[in-house]
């Protein structure tokens, strides 16, 4: 590790990486409300979301190449094998399910904000590109960018910088939970990050993590979409089925032992 490399510049790096795409996602919808018609708002909201995203890891990797830093090395752009894949899925659905579990709960007993109500509307697909656009801007782009950004730098740094995987860990997790803004979903945001944190040191890669990142956000966007139609089968009395518990209980399982397997045959 490059001894240059300090706690100060890291963290400094992460937040301007995020004040950039804050900044840029800001004007582009401050435009579209000044010089496009108001139905056009989504379309706009959704754009400013879309290409802030992107420049969220334009600051990281202009850093990194200007200290002539190996990117795939630094930001844990590493090849994982098909049955760690495979093992991964299967522990990001059953963490899926309990986790919108989770959230149940927290609806009975805290009332959600209004905001809650304007982020499902963004997420809606008014149209089949629309659909499209949102499942790459939200499913691709935003788990990339902040699995790059937070498990592939600034916790792999902390890792190397204090020696101390939990601290590593938790610190960034709760940075991670922090910067989304969000209080109502504080604690499932920390957990899911616990959890995407441990994947990252586990098998050495961002890809795990990016997995379950991606598979969560995927599953908020077809919930917010087609949750009548899920409902069906999916709920029982306002909570997740039993039958569905019980599987995500399953998956759980069975994906973090096949992960540890798979990762002890690797070594």
């Amino acid at each position: 590790m490059n001894s240059t490399l300090t706690i100060k510049n890291v963290f400094g790096i992460v937040i301007l990486s995020l004040l950039s795409a804050l900044l840029v996602g800001t004007i582009i919808a401050s435009v579209g409300l000044v010089y496009l018609p108001e139905n056009n708002n989504q379309v706009t909201n959704f754009l400013a979301l879309f290409i802030g995203q992107g420049f969220m890891v334009v600051p990281l990797i202009l850093f990194l190449t200007a200290r002539k830093e190996s990117l795939l090395d630094r930001l844990r752009i590493k090849k994982i094998s098909s049955p760690i894949v495979l093992a991964t899925v299967i522990f990001s659905i059953g963490i899926i399910v309990l986790v919108d579990e989770f959230d149940r709960i927290a609806s009975l007993l805290f009332s959600p904000p209004e905001y809650l109500d304007q982020i499902g509307y963004m997420l809606k697909f008014d149209s089949f590109n629309m659909a499209i656009f949102l499942m790459f801007g939200i499913v691709v782009m935003a788990p990339l960018g902040e699995e790059l950004l937070f498990r592939g730098f600034l916790q792999k740094f902390l890792e190397e910088h204090w020696d101390d995987i939990t601290r590593a860990v938790l610190v960034t997790s709760l940075f991670f939970a922090i910067i989304h803004l969000n209080p109502f979903w504080l604690i499932q945001i920390y957990v899911l990050g616990i959890l995407l944190g441990y994947l990252a040191w586990r098998t050495g890669s961002i890809w795990a993590g990016f997995i379950l990142h991606a598979a969560n956000n995927f599953m908020a966007l077809i919930f917010t979409n087609y949750s009548q139609v899920l409902d069906k089968f999916y709920t029982w009395h306002g909570h997740v089925a039993p039958w569905f518990l019980l599987m995500s209980i399953v998956c759980v399982y069975i994906g973090f032992n096949w992960l540890n397997q798979s990762l002890k045959v690797r070594s």
